[in-house]
């Protein structure tokens, strides 16, 4: 082992670092820079993580933009949902600030600690409630269906943890609500109290190709088949799952997103079907940043410089 001057190298080491941090901050200051920590929003590059073109989210970002003066200059970097998600895992595995495109209920918040930011201007709208909307008539042609339907309904964390599941074990969605069915017997005995039994009754189910409403709409095929309803599930756009359910060419949709995402739609036909109620509350749409970030708020961040 070396037989070392500690004190004389200590005074040395001493001298050295003096000058190295004397350099560094003279470095810092002729290029602009700064000695202090970057802010968070500098650190993110005063950018959002969003998702493609056109998206409805896309364009609401785009409105959180100017509608917040303290982001001015910032940008929404756009891409695909995937691409965003892995964004976001690769932020969160490396304990780094990201704000990014955000909705409830989904697998992210089942995966990771999460919040959405606050909007206190108003941008994305307030939280949400998922209808069950059905044609008029279907409580005198199948009081067993009609019953059910309106009995059913989540918690949005409920959805969430299901969603999970499918996404790390690649599960289609016909398989996922099998499983759900099959593991909350509790759930759906409550929905299904005091129902008799029918024999084959034809239910036509209409649905937006969402993964939550996708979910949600095949527990619900799965359940009023067990109770001897022959079900047909079909994947619709909002404006044709309105009309179908509205003019009696479907029978039910448990995917209207109010008082937001579908009012237009909800609003044109509101008088020719008949609404439940909500099957699940507290959906939401906004920006999210991981737990770890001390700010809550689009408010609290800086514009760029």
């Amino acid at each position: 082992m070396l037989n070392l001057n500690w004190k004389k190298i200590g005074t040395t080491a001493s001298l050295s670092l003096t000058l190295l941090v004397a350099g560094c901050g003279q470095a810092g200051t002729e290029n602009g820079g700064s000695t202090e920590t970057a802010s968070i929003s500098e650190q993110m590059g005063y950018k959002i993580t969003g998702l493609e073109p056109g998206a409805g989210q896309t364009e609401l970002n785009e409105e959180a933009l100017v509608a917040y003066e303290n982001l001015a200059g910032w940008e929404q970097e756009m891409s695909s949902t995937g691409a965003m998600l892995s964004a976001v895992d690769d932020a969160i595995k490396n304990n780094e600030p990201i704000m990014f495109t955000a909705w409830s209920p989904h697998y992210m918040f089942a995966k990771w600690d999460l919040k959405f930011l606050e909007d206190p201007e108003g941008v994305f709208g307030e939280e949400q409630e998922v209808l069950t909307i059905v044609r008029k008539g279907l409580r005198e042609d199948t009081p067993a269906a009609y019953s059910i339907l309106d009995k059913i309904y989540w918690e949005v964390s409920d959805i969430e943890n299901a969603l999970l599941t499918s996404f790390e074990e690649d599960l289609e969605m016909d398989a996922l609500a099998q499983r759900w069915v099959e593991e909350n017997p509790e759930a759906v005995a409550e929905w299904t109290e005091g129902v008799e039994p029918v024999d084959g009754i034809h239910i036509e189910l209409v649905s937006t190709p969402w993964d939550s409403e996708m979910f949600t709409a095949n527990v619900a095929k799965i359940v009023l088949e067990q109770h001897g309803h022959d079900v047909t599930l079909t994947l619709v756009d909002p404006s044709i799952m309105f009309k179908s359910v509205a003019t009696g060419d479907a029978d039910a949709s448990l995917s209207p997103w109010m008082p937001t995402t579908h009012a237009d739609q909800y609003e044109a036909y509101e008088d020719e079907f008949e609404n439940l109620g909500p099957c699940y509350e507290n959906a939401k749409i906004g920006l999210a940043v991981p737990t770890y970030m001390e700010e809550d708020s689009l408010a609290d961040f800086e514009p760029a410089e």
